[in-house]
């Protein structure tokens, strides 16, 4: 009798047993239907490459050496894997110097991220070869050539002599003075009540005449000026006192 109780209790522990195991089979199964898909991520060192090209394709043009470096870009950060990486600057930023480069992904996730990137360039500028006084109209004997990185220096140096010569001194400063657009105006060419050659120029023909300038204008603008006849001819200034009409 005891013996057919324990065997009646052993298939009840059994089949309590089982009850539990498909129940909690049950549950574990529920939960692994949908297993997560892994996201591919993003290559970053595709990434800076772009972002290397792109700045290299914004720098034609610039003067002397140009050289970009991306900088790092944080390898815990998840970005899904895209098929059209689009890089661009954002606004107010520009390629020169330390600068901010915007990533952007549209498709089939859409991202952005800033990387942070320097460009260097380096060429030769103009310094004051002497001390120039204000007032002093600047000659190619008046500035020399010296070599460095343009983007540590302030804006708007010169980098060819010809865009200096003929404009004169705002403020009087010393040798070696790093020259700027802001220290130096431009000068007129020809001034009112000059004297200035009149040149007209046609198709197989060239007269020059005298005449007296109605105003004052800076190379290439255009001025009045009064001939013997009393005519008043528009032209354009040119150096040296000439005025150029074209027919």
């Amino acid at each position: 009798m005891k013996d057919h109780n324990n065997h009646v209790q052993g298939k009840v522990a059994r089949a309590a047993f089982m009850a539990v195991c498909m129940l909690m089979a049950g549950v574990c199964h529920a939960e692994s239907t949908a297993p997560a898909t892994a996201v591919a991520k993003q290559n970053l060192t595709l990434v800076k490459s772009k972002i290397t090209e792109f700045l290299e394709t914004q720098t034609i043009g610039y003067p002397g050496k140009v050289s970009v470096h991306a900088g790092a870009i944080d390898p815990n950060m998840k970005l899904a894997q895209c098929s059209d990486v689009q890089v661009f600057l954002p606004a107010g930023s520009r390629a020169w110097g330390k600068t901010s480069v915007g990533v952007r992904c549209n498709a089939p996730s859409i991202w952005t991220i800033y990387v942070q990137a320097t460009v260097n360039v380096t060429a030769q500028y103009l310094v004051a070869a002497a001390p120039l006084a204000q007032g002093q109209v600047v000659t190619s004997q008046d500035m020399l050539f010296e070599s460095g990185d343009l983007t540590q220096l302030p804006a708007g140096v010169f980098t060819d002599q010809t865009q200096a010569i003929g404009r004169s001194v705002n403020i009087s400063m010393p040798a070696g003075t790093v020259l700027r657009q802001e220290m130096l105006k431009i000068s007129p060419v020809v001034q009112q009540g000059q004297t200035v050659m009149l040149t007209t120029i046609g198709k197989g023909f060239s007269v020059s005449a005298e005449g007296q300038a109605m105003g004052k204008a800076n190379e290439g603008q255009i001025v009045q000026v009064k001939v013997a006849s009393g005519q008043i001819v528009t032209g354009i200034a040119r150096n040296g006192g000439q005025v150029e009409v074209n027919f």
